[in-house]
């Protein structure tokens, strides 16, 4: 686990101003009325701006309806009004339409507009949307509150060194994000070209014994009076996260219960699948998880001791069987899945030298994943800490 970077700047700021967020930033109160002569491409809604990004990064397409006539500007920043717990603020590199529920911020003269993304993606300035905020269940909170907000404003030539700073720290987040998302597609075409799609020769039923895909018990065996604080646990679909079981606040059963479901005690390297939902969750079985219990809700996938269960984990963890998991899928509120289905899973399992290349391959791009990820981590607790302490 990466512990945030506490990196200290010794920064003299007896010649700073205290500014409030007004004096230094506006709200832009333009809007479109047609389209087509002012040549709008670009509309935002809330959902296009990602938590505690700096960059917008997408849009929707003049193509769908919208009764969105607030304009913003390339530069702008572009502040998620509505729940602003969500932390969202972006800047924007293109100009367009957005959502009422979107407060257009443009850096006024005092301020560099390429620090402004900065000023307000900070934890102390999203605190105090928050405490501003009115409203239930979607609290809103309004640019006149937001414009009292207190910082310290460093003068101009502080403000190009500190702006340098943060763009080239910026800049190398961006390239582990590039090359994060470069060896993911590469990942992915490890698994289509070995394992699914393009070479596919048998199912998963054909690696599996009689018992091999099973059902986890039904509410007839399991009821909500058995679950306890301590004992054994019980995996349900909900427990299933990116690949693993999460532990944390994870149902349990006594060990006179658990004897009682022996049958549907896990092992080492079995594959658990949600019956309904998110279907495209998949877990593999750690060591220390073995002879906890298959909940309801979940399928047990046990391959036989001959073949390896990590390279058919990520054969059924591939967006080919996702796609087809989908189509075999019935519901429409929500997706629901049997054990039939599972064991009709195709997909092309390798075999001797083969077999362990395309394991020994996958696995190091995925270990190259996981350095790239640590390294994004630090790079964002590095930003976080830095921004804290300027302003």
């Amino acid at each position: 686990m990466n512990k945030p970077l506490n990196k200290s700047l010794s920064i003299d700021k007896r010649n700073w101003t205290k500014v409030k967020l007004g004096d230094v930033v506006a709200e832009p109160r333009d809007t479109v009325k047609d389209f087509a002569s002012e040549q709008i491409e670009h509309v935002v809604g809330l959902e296009h701006i990602d938590s505690e990004d700096i960059h917008l990064r997408r849009s929707a397409s003049m193509d769908s309806s919208t009764t969105f006539t607030k304009k913003f500007s390339a530069g702008d920043v572009l502040f998620g009004r509505r729940r602003a717990y969500l932390k969202k603020a972006a800047q924007a590199k293109f100009s367009g339409i957005c959502s009422g529920d979107i407060t257009v911020m443009r850096a006024k003269e005092d301020l560099l507009p390429e620090l402004l993304p900065f000023v307000v993606n900070n934890d102390k300035f999203f605190d105090y949307a928050v405490k501003h905020s009115a409203g239930g269940l979607s609290p809103r909170v309004k640019f006149k509150d937001l414009a009292h907000y207190e910082f310290l404003l460093p003068p101009k030539e502080q403000q190009e060194k500190l702006a340098e700073l943060f763009v080239s720290l910026s800049a190398v987040l961006e390239q582990s994000l590039f090359l994060l998302k470069n060896n993911e597609i590469y990942i992915e075409s490890l698994v289509e070209n070995n394992l699914t799609s393009t070479r596919v020769g048998g199912i998963l039923n054909d690696y599996c014994s009689n018992d091999g895909i099973r059902i986890g018990p039904f509410g007839s065996l399991l009821h909500a009076s058995d679950y306890q604080s301590e004992g054994v646990p019980v995996v349900m679909p909900a427990d299933i996260v990116d690949g693993v079981i999460n532990e944390k606040g994870i149902a349990r059963i006594s060990n006179k219960k658990a004897e009682e479901l022996a049958n549907y005690r896990l092992k080492e390297n079995d594959i658990l699948f949600p019956r309904r939902g998110d279907l495209t969750k998949r877990a593999i079985v750690l060591n220390h998880q073995e002879n906890w219990i298959c909940g309801t809700g979940t399928i047990r996938v046990r391959v036989n001791e001959s073949v390896n269960s990590r390279t058919v984990f990520y054969a059924v963890t591939s967006k080919s069987t996702n796609n087809w998991l989908c189509g075999s899928s019935v519901g429409t509120t929500m997706q629901n899945i049997n054990a039939s289905a599972i064991k009709k899973i195709p997909f092309h399992l390798p075999k001797g030298a083969e077999a362990q290349k395309t394991l020994r391959d996958i696995e190091s791009a995925i270990a190259a994943s996981i350095c790239i990820k640590n390294h994004i981590t630090s790079s964002e607790n590095l930003k976080k800490s830095l921004i804290h302490q300027i302003f």
